[in-house]
């Protein structure tokens, strides 16, 4: 019945009607289409990818020579300076111990000898200069112990904290990537003129892939304060607020990205989520 009444409807629609689709039809048939300009290409889905050189470090003079792609859930996240905010002060409360400590009346050291008589001075009656009621005595409710400030925060803001600090470091051009750590010279000079002639600032930390570093590099390293060394598996984010300058070796990019992208999208996640416990059997 509905397809009648439908048929009905197009057999009394005006010719002019079928003119125009005939018209259209052909117009799209001698249509000269041309290409249209792509948009930009989306990585996963996500944003649009990050690239940046590849330097060097076996010349004082930056000799750029290829460009690598830096996954943008890494290190073009949106920054969450919440986040990194929490995780500075996570690290620094996590290893902090408070060694206050108070005496109770018995290890106060003074004379245990009743201060005047019980009844005819008109004063309060008291039994020892050690009570709590007197300045040099005992204290009460107070710390008795070392007392620890550690607390673990949550998983995923762990790990966002490193994307943020990451994708920061990008945008500042503060980050900077490098084939290897491998120096021609143990000289301090050398390395102090290269940062100076590249404007890295002053104080730089290199990342590498490994924790067993070239000789060159540790040694030159040794002797300037302001520059240090790290493997990816100590990578945080005070470490890296706390150098201007952040330099990663092209597999200390692979791991990294490897590493958060798998705790991002690991299966597991639920798992992780769950609330710390100090001691708990696996």
């Amino acid at each position: 019945m509905l397809f009648n009444c439908l048929a009905k409807q197009i057999r009394t629609l005006p010719s002019t009607f079928a003119v125009a689709c005939r018209m259209s039809t052909v117009a799209v048939e001698n249509a000269d289409f041309t290409e249209v300009e792509e948009p930009p290409m989306v990585y996963g889905g996500y944003t649009n990818l990050r690239q940046a050189w590849v330097s060097n470090l076996d010349t004082i003079k930056e000799n750029p020579s290829t460009i690598i792609d830096l996954h943008p859930q890494v290190f073009g996240s949106r920054p969450r300076i919440d986040i990194i905010h929490e995780n500075i002060v996570w690290q620094r409360k996590y290893r902090y111990v408070s060694y206050a400590n108070t005496k109770v009346t018995a290890e106060v050291c003074m004379s245990s000898k009743k201060p005047w008589p019980q009844k005819g001075q008109g004063r309060a009656r008291h039994g020892t200069r050690r009570s709590p009621l007197f300045k040099g005595g005992s204290v009460i409710h107070g710390p008795r112990s070392h007392t620890t400030h550690f607390y673990m925060l949550p998983f995923y803001k762990r790990v966002y904290g490193l994307t943020s600090t990451l994708s920061v470091k990008l945008i500042q051009d503060d980050l900077h990537i490098v084939n290897n750590l491998d120096l021609p010279t143990d000289d301090p000079g050398y390395m102090n003129d290269l940062v100076d002639s590249r404007l890295w600032g002053p104080s730089v930390l290199f990342i590498d892939d490994t924790d067993t570093m070239p000789r060159n590099i540790s040694l030159a390293l040794n002797q300037i304060k302001h520059m240090n060394l790290m493997p990816v598996y100590g990578l945080n984010v005070y470490s890296m607020l706390k150098h201007e300058t952040l330099v990663l070796t092209v597999a200390a990019v692979k791991k990294i990205q490897e590493r958060l992208l798998y705790q991002l999208h690991r299966p597991d996640g639920h798992q992780a989520t769950k609330k710390f416990m100090l001691n708990k059997q696996h």
